[in-house]
Order: C-alpha cells, then sequence, then structure tokens
C-alpha cells in the first residue's frame, strides 16, 4: 500500500496499534458511534480505522448492517487474543512511566454526593496540596457510573460492590443511623425495638436499593429486614435528615450525614441496640497488572487518612432515649 510504504517501521506499528484499539473498542461498545466518542474521534474515523486493520489482515473482522456490528468468527478471534496484547502493552508503557515519572496528570474521581461532599471533599483538597502534579476531576453524584465506560480512573462506594470487573480496597465503614427530633419523640414515643417502626412515620430514602426495608440487628445477633412506611420520600440522605430534624418522622440515614446533627442534639440516635450492619466504604478502580502511580496514590492517601475509627463516628453514642434525656439536660 503507498500509504504504508511511505512509514518507517515504529510508524507502522503504532499505526497499528490504534486500529486495534478501535477495533476492541467496537467489540465492546457494539457501535462505530460509541467506540468513537470513548476514543474521541468521529464515527467516520472509527469505521477507516477496522477498515485498514481488516486490509492488513487480509480478513472481513466485522460484519456491518445500518443498524448493528457484529463480529466475524475470525474477528471474534482476533478480538479474544488482541485485547490481552493491549493490555500487556497498556501495563508495560504504565509500569516504565511509573518507575521514571512521580504522579502526575488527570485523575477522574466518582463518589456519592454526600459522602463526597460532607466527607471526602476535604480528603481531596488535603491530597491535592500534596501532589501539586496531579490535577483531579471529581464526580460527586448517586447516579451508578459505569467507570470504564464513562472514562473514570477511581470510584468511591459504600455498601457491596455491585460491579466485579473492578478492583475493590477497603477504605473504611460507615453505620446507618435510626434519628429522630425530640419533638417527634414525644409526640410519638420512641421505637423500643425495630419491629415497632410499623407504626412509626418513617422517612424514606430512594437512593438505597429496598427504600422500604431498613435492616437492623436482631437480638440473636442476626440480622432482621422492616418493612416501613411514610409519606415522605427523598434522594437524598441529607434531605431524609433535614425532615427528621423538622419533627416529621424517623430517619434512617448513615453516620457521616447525621453526626452534626446528633452531636449539636438536633436529632437522637435510636435503637442502638439493634443498630444496622455497617457498610463499607470501598475504592474501586479498573483491573490492570500495573496500577498507574496517580491512582495508586490516592487509594494509598485515603486508605491511611480513614484507618482506624471513622472521623464521622466519633462523638457518636447510641443509648436509650430516657438516659440521652437525662445525660443532655432535656426532659
Amino acid at each position: 500500500m503507498v500509504r504504508e510504504a511511505a512509514l518507517g517501521p515504529m510508524e507502522r506499528a503504532l499505526d497499528r496499534l490504534t486500529c486495534d484499539r478501535m477495533f476492541v473498542a467496537v467489540m465492546e461498545t457494539g457501535s462505530f458511534v460509541r467506540a468513537a466518542e470513548r476514543l474521541g474521534t468521529s464515527s467516520g474515523q472509527a469505521s477507516k480505522l477496522v477498515s485498514r486493520l481488516e486490509a492488513d489482515l487480509g480478513v472481513r473482522l466485522l460484519n456491518r448492517t445500518t443498524r448493528a456490528v457484529s463480529a466475524t468468527e475470525a474477528g471474534q478471534a482476533y478480538f479474544e487474543q488482541v485485547g490481552d496484547l493491549l493490555d500487556q502493552w497498556d501495563a508495560l508503557d504504565l509500569a516504565v512511566r511509573n518507575i521514571s515519572q512521580s504522579p502526575r496528570g488527570l485523575l477522574r474521581l466518582t463518589a456519592p454526593l454526600s459522602f463526597g461532599s460532607l466527607e471526602l471533599a476535604p480528603m481531596l483538597n488535603a491530597f491535592a496540596a500534596s501532589y501539586p502534579d496531579i490535577r483531579l476531576d471529581v464526580s460527586f453524584t448517586d447516579r451508578l457510573v459505569n467507570v470504564v465506560d464513562e472514562g473514570f480512573d477511581l470510584a468511591i462506594r459504600i455498601g457491596r460492590p455491585s460491579d466485579s470487573s473492578l478492583v475493590a480496597r477497603k477504605l473504611s465503614t460507615a453505620r446507618l443511623l435510626l434519628v429522630a427530633s425530640d419533638a417527634y419523640i414525644a409526640a410519638h414515643g420512641p421505637p423500643v425495638t425495630a419491629t415497632d417502626l410499623s407504626r412509626h412515620e418513617c422517612i424514606l430514602d430512594s437512593n438505597l436499593r429496598d427504600p422500604g426495608r431498613w435492616v437492623f440487628s436482631d437480638m440473636a445477633g442476626g440480622s432482621l429486614a422492616v418493612p416501613v412506611f411514610g409519606r415522605l420520600r427523598f434522594s437524598s440522605a441529607d434531605a431524609c435528615l433535614s425532615a427528621a430534624e423538622a419533627g416529621l418522622g424517623l430517619a434512617h440515614v448513615p453516620a457521616f450525614v447525621a453526626a452534626p446533627a446528633v452531636r449539636a442534639g438536633a436529632v437522637r440516635v435510636l435503637l442502638g441496640h439493634q443498630a444496622s450492619p455497617p457498610l463499607d466504604v470501598h475504592a474501586l478502580y479498573p483491573h490492570s497488572r500495573h496500577l498507574a502511580a496517580k491512582v495508586r496514590v490516592l487509594v494509598d492517601f485515603l486508605a491511611a487518612r480513614y484507618r482506624g475509627e471513622p472521623p464521622w463516628e466519633r462523638g457518636i453514642v447510641s443509648l436509650p432515649y430516657r438516659q440521652q434525656s437525662s445525660a443532655s439536660g432535656r426532659d
């Protein structure tokens, strides 16, 4: 080919690498458009790169129609092999860069909205001050982000990880606390056991997997899922806490959300003897033989800062309502 004849061996190798990456992206996304978006180019260019690869190999890799793209037998076989080779290339490239460079570059991170704004943001500020060569692009959202497809380097998740394709490193734990205001307790009385919640007005967090079932420890040391009901439902733990502070019901919110209000006396922790099993806080990142230095140092930084008792647990007590009232001087 005239175009290839004008290229030297190194240029030809890099051009082939570009074509291979585009082919893998098309196979993984099932679309030239989505593959082009992932790699930052146009769908026309994506099609040209795959056609160039097919011409180089002398075989058709993809069947193309106006509605779908599917692999030929040769294309499927090539995809299964070339993906591993690209992973090895990337791992080698990254390993060399990590040896020769200090952590640097853009690091994209996503985390839940409440945890991110309340607890993670101060940690990231300290991290940014310690690593001036790393640029942070942070998204705080309660939407379940697809880490790989959306180009994130790292995700902070609370609870059991749902994506087994990602590496999960535990950073800390977070309890869910049952809280209510003095005004609500005075009007309705405190629940004595978790089963009492069926007669209480409960404020539901629609971000939870099952908002209408709250899990507590039972008297035998197991877990007890209690159905709960209420006229208020928010897609925000902060909003649920605010409604509880206003005396509108009981809220079941993470300790890092409730802690300031508990310390200030705006709400009280109830059913401490049946506390919910704690949720794990994980750092999640894509599998890689050599983890990028920028990701590794951030994960290590967070793990060190969250080691031991979580900061949101400090000063939080779970006492029966009457004991709390007596200790605080309130009747």
